[in-house]
């Protein structure tokens, strides 16, 4: 990552107490619609993502990781409780809450995963591809 760069993308909490940029591409928005990703938004998620070393840190002393499973943790602000990252141990990728980045994003939503843990008190869009199980073959782009 060249530090010197315009990012391609910023981001934070809603305190500001965590900010990032993006020196890379991004994933388009996958929406997971799990039990753990429920909870810990309070809605199913939308999460783009970038390589982990694309990701910038502006400040961070606020950012707090909590171990969600057995693979994978979950990034978020101890002052204000926002949503910002979820990351897979072995993933050279780490995931962003697509509202956590600053508008435009220029993103858009691709699939709707887990669907069989999809709450009753919302619908799917039936434009949007529907899966059970995650689908690991959206990738960060390459440049």
């Amino acid at each position: 990552m060249n530090g010197n760069a315009q990012p391609r993308a910023t981001g934070r909490c809603l305190c500001g107490a965590v900010r990032f940029e993006v020196h890379g591409p991004l994933r388009p928005v996958v929406a997971c619609h799990c039990g753990q990703c429920r909870r810990w938004s309070g809605h199913h998620v939308a999460a783009s993502a970038a390589r982990r070393g694309d990701i910038r840190f502006i400040e961070d002393e606020a950012l707090t990781w909590y171990r969600s499973s057995e693979h994978a943790k979950r990034g978020f602000c101890r002052l204000c409780g926002s949503s910002l990252f979820w990351s897979a141990e072995d993933a050279p990728y780490m995931g962003i809450m697509a509202g956590a980045l600053d508008a435009p994003t220029g993103l858009h939503t691709v699939v709707n995963i887990m669907v069989q843990d999809k709450s009753d008190y919302y619908d799917l869009d039936p434009d949007t591809p529907h899966i059970e199980g995650h689908d690991h073959r959206i990738a960060v782009p390459e440049e």
